[in-house]
């Protein structure tokens, strides 16, 4: 009798099941290991926690921060808030801060941290939080041009998808070496990060075209997008309702340079200050706050010495803000105790 053999076409396809399913497993296989692994310290699996960050950019330690159960205060914004040293607001209000700001980034992702933080702490001891120029546009996406792991800090579905990833992948290699390693290095616990020698040897002290820069003055007209209205109110409003009540919010406008200040009674002058304006009555609603303004003329912003560029002041500045956030949150503690 004849011996039959499979048809191409079913031999095609029984190579092709295999290979389906050979990816299927091996990606199984690989989630498996990277979901034990946790590459970011997310905690959602805490097998291989070790208590310890290892280092990397803000954009993925804040999971890790952000539920850290050492500190019960969080400082949120980018760059332009990046200076307050939390270790000196713990210092001075008893109340352990870490410190969750991660460049680049607006209201949507910063609500974000500010949604995860309060997931791993119900009852923080304090919030700080710093509405820039990013807050005062008027896409209710707040689209960014950097992209921000949304997926880090959302569900176990996201968290998943996230995961299948060229970066996820590479960073659960490199935390297993990390884990192996007796000596391994540890990122600083309290997020603190001082650019002021990452600016200097870029040259934004010395560099007479940087310093030029600092006194191009800002136009009359708003800038593209931020000519009201500001959708952050709504958003703001909604952020706020998560926090509890007894929970002092202290809310910074962070300084810029004199030049980058828009000419008085200016369409630009009107829109940012009705921006701001907004954003206040929102916050008045937390009745545990206070503002911490520093758009309204102070001394230092007339000087060159204390700002890198327009919007990035000095670790001076920074410290005198850290002061004054410090102040308003024993008040409003002292105020909450009576």
């Amino acid at each position: 009798m004849a011996q039959r053999h499979p048809t191409p076409d079913l031999a095609w396809r029984g190579f092709a099941a295999a290979i389906v399913v050979g990816v299927i497993g091996l990606t199984l296989g690989y989630l498996a290991v990277a979901v034990a692994v946790d590459p970011y310290e997310t905690g959602r699996v805490t097998l291989f926690s070790r208590g310890a960050l290892r280092p990397q950019g803000p954009r993925t330690a804040v999971a890790m921060r952000g539920r850290d159960g050492a500190y019960d205060g969080a400082i949120i914004g980018n760059s332009h808030i990046q200076l307050i040293e939390p270790a000196i607001l713990s210092r001075e209000t008893g109340v352990p801060f870490v410190q969750l700001s991660v460049p680049a980034t607006g209201p949507a992702e910063q609500f974000a941290v500010l949604r995860w933080f309060l997931r791993h702490h119900p009852k923080p001891g304090a919030i700080v939080l710093s509405a820039d120029a990013f807050w005062c546009g008027d896409d209710p996406t707040f689209a960014s041009e950097h992209p921000f792991p949304y997926w880090l800090l959302g569900d176990w579905p996201s968290y998943l998808r996230g995961l299948l990833r060229l970066t996820a992948a590479q960073e659960t290699v490199n935390r297993i070496g990390w884990l192996l390693n007796r000596t391994r290095p540890l990122a600083v616990a309290n997020g603190w990060w001082n650019y002021e020698a990452d600016y200097l040897n870029l040259g934004f002290a010395l560099d007479p075209h940087l310093r030029r820069k600092l006194d191009i003055p800002a136009g009359p007209e708003p800038e593209a997008g931020r000519a009201g209205p500001f959708p952050v109110a709504g958003r703001f409003r909604a952020a706020l309702a998560e926090i509890p009540a007894a929970t002092p919010v202290v809310l910074v406008f962070p300084p810029v340079y004199a030049a980058a200040e828009p000419p008085a009674g200016s369409p630009r002058a009107r829109a940012e200050r009705a921006c701001r304006a907004a954003i206040r009555t929102e916050l008045a609603g937390h009745g545990r706050s206070a503002v911490i303004d520093w758009r309204d003329g102070r001394p230092q912003s007339r000087d060159p010495d204390a700002f890198f560029d327009q919007s990035h002041y000095r670790l001076p500045v920074a410290q005198a803000i850290g002061a004054e956030i410090a102040n308003a949150i024993i008040r409003l503690r002292a105020d909450g105790a009576n």
